[in-house]
Order: C-alpha cells, then sequence, then structure tokens
C-alpha cells in the first residue's frame, strides 16, 4: 500500500508529460518545459512504475529493510541479508530512490573540455548524452530521440548537433528540434516542444555531476560550492586540499564487467583494508597498513593510510606518502595517492552484475612519463584483477543456502557499516514526489 500511494503522484503527472498527440497535451507538455525537474525524470516515471505497483511487492520489500538496523552499533550489529545483493525487487527499489536522485558523477570535465565535445553513458536505464555547446555551455540530456526513441549518439567526440540514426530527425548541441524529417502533412505539430529532455548537470573539481530529480538552472551551471555541499557535504575541502582538483592530467580509461551486485564491489573497497594484505600482497608491500584509518562524513568516507616503503623505490614513488580513499555515497570512489588520481565508478547493471569504470589521472610533471605511467597501470590493473576474483566468490556466496548475514570486525570497518547506514536511510524513506 506504502508503494502505491507513493507512485500516485507520479502517475498523476505522467498523464500530464507523457509526449503530446494534440494542442491540449502541447500545451501542458509546454508548461513542464518550463520546469525542468518534472521533465528531466518523467521518462524514468514512467519506467519505474510498473515495478512497483502491488501492496504485497512493498510488504516484502519493507520485510527486507528491516532485516538490518542502523541503530544497532557496529560491534553488536549484524550486516545486511544477503537479499539486497540477490533480489531483482530491491535492486529495482534501488535504481529509482538511489541513482535517479541525487547528484551522480558520470564523467570528467576533459571529456567536454571543447565546444562539440560529448560523451554518452547509462545509468540504470536512464541513457544520457553531455555535451558542451558552440558558446561553451554545458548541457546533458537523455540520449532519446523525441519521434521514435532510438539513441541519438553513442561513446564520445564532437558533433555540430546530433542526428537520429534512425529517422534524421536532428536536435542542436542545446536540446532543440532544428529538423524533423518527412513530416509532411502531420497535424498540431510545434517543433518547440519536441526538444531533447534535459537533465541538470553540475561540474565539481574534475567530475562532470548529474541530478535526475533536481530542477535544472536557468542561468546554467550550479554554483560549485553548492553543488559541492549537497554532493560532498563537509569534507569537500578536505578533498579539494588533498590534491582532488581539475589540475591533474587525463591518462586513460578502463573498463571491467564484474559478475556480482553494485555492492559488493563498494562493501570490499569499503573494509578499511582488511583484504589488503591477504588479497593484495604486492600493495601491502607498499603501505604502511598499521596506519589506516577511517573518517565518516555525511556522504563521504575517507580512509587513509601512510605509503612507501624504502625497500622498493618504484612503489614509493607511486603510492607516495600517503594514501586517501574517498568513497562519495553510494557509488563513486577517488583515489590520491603520489602523483597519481584514480576513480571508480560503480554502475549496476542488474542484481549479480557491474559495470566498474577507472579513469587515471596523473600530475602534469609526469604525464610524459611513459614508462613510469605503464608500469602503474600494470600495478593497478593486478589489483583490480584480483578483487574480480574476490568480489565474484563472494557474490556465488551471497546466493548460497549457507550464508545470510554476518558481522563487522569494527576496528576496520566502520566506513562500510556507514555505507550500509546510508543505505538503509534513503531506501526507508517515502519517494514522493510534489
Amino acid at each position: 500500500m506504502l508503494m502505491t500511494m507513493m507512485l500516485r503522484p507520479i502517475a498523476t503527472h505522467l498523464r500530464r508529460s507523457q509526449y503530446p498527440n494534440d494542442k491540449t497535451h502541447f500545451n501542458r507538455h509546454q508548461e513542464h518545459r518550463r520546469r525542468p525537474p518534472a521533465a528531466a525524470f518523467c521518462s524514468l516515471r514512467r519506467r519505474i512504475r510498473p515495478l512497483f505497483c502491488s501492496a504485497s511487492d512493498d510488504v516484502s520489500l519493507q520485510q527486507l529493510l528491516h532485516q538490518f538496523d542502523p541503530k544497532v552499533p557496529i560491534d553488536e550489529a549484524v550486516t545486511p541479508p544477503s537479499s539486497w545483493y540477490t533480489d531483482p525487487s530491491f535492486f529495482d527499489l534501488e535504481l529509482h530512490r538511489l541513482f535517479y536522485r541525487g547528484w551522480q558523477a558520470v564523467g570528467y570535465i576533459q571529456q567536454i573540455k571543447d565546444p562539440r565535445d560529448f560523451f554518452t553513458g547509462r545509468l540504470g536505464n536512464v541513457e544520457f548524452v553531455v555535451c558542451r555547446d558552440d558558446n561553451g555551455k554545458i548541457h546533458a540530456f537523455h540520449n532519446v530521440c523525441r519521434h521514435h526513441a532510438s539513441l541519438l549518439a553513442s561513446g564520445s567526440g564532437q558533433k555540430s548537433c546530433f542526428v537520429c540514426p534512425y529517422h534524421a530527425w536532428t536536435y542542436g548541441l542545446d536540446g532543440q528540434l532544428v529538423k524533423a524529417t518527412r513530416i509532411t502533412g502531420i497535424q498540431n505539430f510545434n517543433v518547440n516542444e519536441f526538444g531533447l529532455i534535459p537533465i541538470t548537470v553540475a561540474t565539481w573539481g574534475p567530475f562532470v555531476l548529474l541530478n535526475l530529480d533536481k530542477e535544472i538552472f536557468p542561468q546554467g551551471e550550479a554554483d560549485s560550492d553548492i553543488v559541492a555541499n549537497e554532493w560532498l557535504g563537509s569534507c569537500s575541502t578536505i578533498l579539494s586540499t588533498n590534491g582532488v582538483d581539475s589540475s591533474l592530467s587525463y591518462v586513460c580509461r578502463r573498463e571491467y564487467t564484474i559478475e556480482c551486485n553494485w555492492k559488493v564491489f563498494c562493501d570490499n573497497y569499503l573494509d578499511g583494508g582488511y583484504h589488503v594484505p591477504y588479497a593484495h600482497k604486492g600493495l601491502a608491500f607498499g603501505l604502511q597498513l598499521q596506519s589506516y584509518s577511517t573518517t565518516t562524513f555525511e556522504k563521504v568516507s575517507i580512509q587513509s593510510c601512510e605509503g612507501g616503503s624504502m625497500e622498493r623505490k618504484d612503489d614509493y614513488d607511486r603510492l607516495g606518502s600517503k594514501v586517501l580513499y574517498a568513497f562519495v555515497y553510494p557509488n563513486f570512489m577517488i583515489n590520491r595517492y603520489g602523483p597519481w588520481m584514480d576513480t571508480n565508478l560503480v554502475l549496476p547493471l542488474g542484481p549479480r552484475k557491474c559495470l566498474v569504470v577507472f579513469d587515471y589521472f596523473i600530475e602534469a610533471s609526469l604525464k610524459d612519463d611513459k614508462d613510469f605511467i605503464e608500469s602503474s597501470l600494470e600495478d593497478s590493473e593486478r589489483v583490480q584483477l584480483e578483487d574480480i576474483v574476490l568480489c565474484e566468490g563472494v557474490q556465488k556466496g551471497l546466493e548460497s543456502p549457507a550464508y545470510s548475514t554476518g558481522r563487522y570486525a569494527p576496528t576496520v570497518e566502520k566506513a562500510m557499516h556507514h555505507f550500509h547506514c546510508l543505505l538503509h536511510q534513503n531506501l526507508s524513506n517515502d519517494c514522493v514526489v510534489e
């Protein structure tokens, strides 16, 4: 019943904002286009609504949520049940209440540093495109043609406009429809009402962020301080003063498809270095694990560790004197060490599959040192392959009848517990949209 009541205002909104087929609907649609949050979110609601439609489904989800109690202190708490990592309906709930809300890191500024640059991506069922127009303004849109729903663009690069590969409807980089082919005889058609559906976009440091349910900023990008407060909370200054900034040079991207729930990868990242001496012996040799510490903020946890082994100069150079691992809820990780920064973006692909996107950055003074870059990437690749084995093994264990819940190691797994408490809070909140 709760979920049914929760979606009633969404259904009402959908009846007003579906793609119009008569003049009355055109007028209504245009009115909502002037209120971007509705336009930006309407296609999501239309897709999500059938997933949550029965009281029995809602009762089942509430039961799953209440199997974890965030009020229990970590030294007494049990972990969330395995069903959080295996149940398809729970995964759908996460998409709706986590990934279709709030700021989500989707790329980096260097992907759109010049006019006409663009890149595309996918978040849950949302296909998006981010671009910079000829005037330098950054835009984001649902990457879906308004004619018959074909995807408009793929990959990244430069375009002067977006031409649908299906029927060649053409859109400017500002999202306006500039050409609709072979529509002679169409009635009640206003070209101004068929632009691309916008998504709120902003930047912070070197990152590009989207917010699927936030009002479009009428004057362009949001103030970076406002975005920092909403996305990072009180630790934004800590990150920016520890080398997380746009001065770094971009190196490359690597992607890994992993057969595990997206939270398994996050949990692995958040165990306070617990698994490092057992699973990453090469990495452990370059870290002073006894110095590992964890600090939690509103939506961020920072794990830090002293780095550097004087016995192995190469590791000392790569890791530097201090390593900082920042987890930005719900699915973004920033790793800053030595002259390097790499980011891990975990994208859910299903209850038991995720895509992890690694982007690598380096201080400008070393951007041409190919040997150092190559050896560092090899070290990183080794760690990631070791983590894939771990995460896929955990997923199989979670699906086994032998496991239901576990316990936390209180001195090291504080960041993981913090993550689970935030999950419970967000998933338990009523999803009512005015």
